[in-house]
């Protein structure tokens, strides 16, 4: 099961490059407005839409001149290209990101952490988890210095991470880390569904490493768990929830919760209707 990274404002509202700040022929775009109304495309799963304003706001950055902008766009683009299945267009994006790092003066950042998680995520996705695994090492070597130990970003990082690992057959690393986020998500308001992904991740982990036979008390208590977050009342039914929903649901289907399965589908089926 994939697992959503994408810029938050914390991620990209670093401290201004010194380069650029008194700088008269940069005009920035601005970024909280360009990830809030990509957020709202994503909540009505209109991804022609998220492709059009993802090339709207590159075409802004770079006539302004606004390196720090196109660095947030194109770590956007990989996310995009990513969930859309163009390879191809992905590793353009993650190339043209990674160039930016050291321009805008970002190295050792948590920007520059993101990038890397992301770039890595985009090798993972399309089945290239040895190429991952580098740069989700050096996303790692930043984040825990640079982010408070119960970042949610540390959560993302070892549960990417630990899938990359998971393909690889380095079951008890990708288990250890697929702990490390759960140490951090439970604890965190609002960190339900991230949880539940991660309880069936795991139970994916120890089916391939053990087999489904002598797994099934485990995959058996990673769901339940897994179904108990999912179902949080307070959490809100949004545009995310319903992503979690779709792309929880196959997972349920393959363990045998067939009834359960087909009511993430129907529920984020309605989500994006009423979008």
């Amino acid at each position: 099961m994939d697992n959503i990274k994408v810029l938050k404002p914390e991620d990209y509202e670093e401290p201004a490059c010194l380069l650029c700040m008194d700088d008269k022929s940069v005009t920035p775009i601005n970024t909280r407005r360009f990830i809030e109304k990509l957020d709202e495309y994503y909540g009505r799963n209109d991804y022609d839409g998220a492709e059009r304003h993802l090339k709207y706001w590159l075409d802004e950055s770079r006539a302004g001149n606004d390196l720090r902008g196109q660095f947030t766009v194109y770590n956007e683009m990989m996310g995009y290209y990513r969930k859309t299945g163009k390879f191809d267009q992905a590793v353009n994006a993650s190339e043209r990101a990674l160039s930016l790092i050291s321009k805008l003066g970002i190295s050792g950042q948590a920007a520059a952490g993101t990038a890397y998680v992301n770039t890595a995520t985009v090798y993972k996705t399309f089945n290239m988890s040895d190429p991952a695994l580098p740069w989700f090492m050096k996303a790692k070597e930043i984040y825990e210095k640079e982010l408070d130990k119960n970042d949610g970003r540390l959560a993302g990082l070892y549960n990417n991470m630990a899938l990359s690992l998971t393909d690889l057959k380095r079951y008890d690393e990708a288990l250890s880390y697929y702990g490390k986020a759960l140490d951090i998500m439970t604890k965190k308001p609002g960190g339900e569904l991230e949880a539940a992904i991660t309880y069936l991740n795991m139970a994916n982990a120890k089916e391939a490493q053990i087999g489904s036979e002598a797994a099934e008390q485990f995959i058996s208590d990673c769901a339940e768990r897994a179904k108990t977050l999912i179902d949080t009342p307070a959490l809100p039914r949004n545009g995310y929830y319903a992503f979690v929903c779709e792309k929880c649901a196959p997972t349920f289907e393959y363990y045998g919760y067939f009834i359960y399965a087909n009511e993430l589908k129907e529920t984020s089926k309605k989500i994006y209707e009423r979008a």
